[in-house]
């Protein structure tokens, strides 16, 4: 069997190619697409993440704010930062990048963002919105998922997906998007997770196995059917001693083992990766068209 990489930076290509033209024609009414990032704190993961948020915004030709503010600070004062954003017109999407520090109540903060500006797909009106099959925004990295399934042309419907892990950022939105009637869904879904008894006998019926358990190399070759797709999210740090930097990265699937039993899967790195951003891009496209055509009635 011919197995076939799926590749993030082929597909989002695509769509940054589409989305070129979306904020061109947004320029023509005079509207430059604004996206914002609030970073508190100095968690190193998160620094890199805002700055290529912040690169890919300068080269779509969109307009940029990461708003830094130091690790002591208060709620009250995220919380005024993030009334400031809700306000500003030039902002038509904005996140605030988790995980913040501990003393800081995140939940508080999600609920207080506009979610006609919230990009990330956190608010509970979003999340509301995309069970019932009428989002305003999909989560990023469940959306690139979906579209990497599309655009490489993996039939869904009435595949059986198999979804291993039920995180609020990934599993469980990657699940309620994949039940839904529609283009890259059509699914039967099944969730599995820490608790699941018999975890293995469930994911070798997976037709399509989505991974996003934080595990490095959990899915063995054993636990995949002959043919399936395997698509993992996952993204671990490793000790190797061969490398420079004395580490690498790893998924949450065994590669080497598995890729040879999967008609399709996606490494890591640059499998899944490079989808989150562009599908962050997405979004505060979409919320600029959404407030310009807003504007025009």
């Amino acid at each position: 069997m011919t197995t076939r990489l799926i590749l993030g930076k082929d597909v989002s290509e695509e769509i940054y190619a589409e989305l070129r033209q979306r904020i061109e024609a947004l320029k023509a009414k005079g509207v430059t697409p604004g996206l914002a990032v609030v970073l508190v704190g100095e968690d190193p993961a998160s620094q890199v993440y805002v700055r290529k948020k912040g690169e890919m915004c300068e080269s779509l030709g969109m307009h940029s704010v990461t708003v830094r503010m130091p690790a002591e600070t208060t709620q009250e004062q995220l919380m005024a930062k993030v009334a400031e954003l809700n306000a500003d017109p030039a902002i038509h999407g904005f996140l605030v990048q988790l995980p913040l520090p501990k003393h800081l109540d995140e939940e508080q903060v999600i609920n207080a963002i506009s979610p006609s500006k919230d990009v990330d797909c956190f608010h509970p009106e979003n999340v509301g919105r995309m069970l019932i099959g009428e989002p305003t925004f999909l989560p990023a990295t469940p959306a690139g998922v979906q579209q990497m399934l599309i655009r490489s042309g993996v039939e869904t419907k009435g595949k059986h997906v198999v979804v291993v892990g039920r995180s609020n950022i990934v599993g469980k939105p990657m699940a309620a998007m994949m039940v839904q009637k529609g283009a890259g869904a059509d699914s039967t879904v099944t969730v599995v997770h820490s608790r699941t008894q018999n975890l293995p006998e469930i994911t070798r019926q997976a037709d399509i196995l989505i991974v996003a358990i934080g595990k490095p190399r959990f899915v063995t070759a054993d636990m995949v059917k002959e043919g399936a797709v395997v698509i993992d999210v996952g993204t671990n740090r490793i000790e190797d001693p061969t490398r420079s930097s004395g580490s690498r990265l790893v998924g949450d699937v065994d590669f080497d083992a598995v890729k040879d039993k999967t008609s399709a899967i996606t490494p890591v790195p640059g499998g899944v990766g490079p989808m989150t951003i562009c599908m962050l891009m997405a979004n505060a496209v979409k919320a600029a068209e959404k407030a310009s055509g807003r504007d025009s009635e």
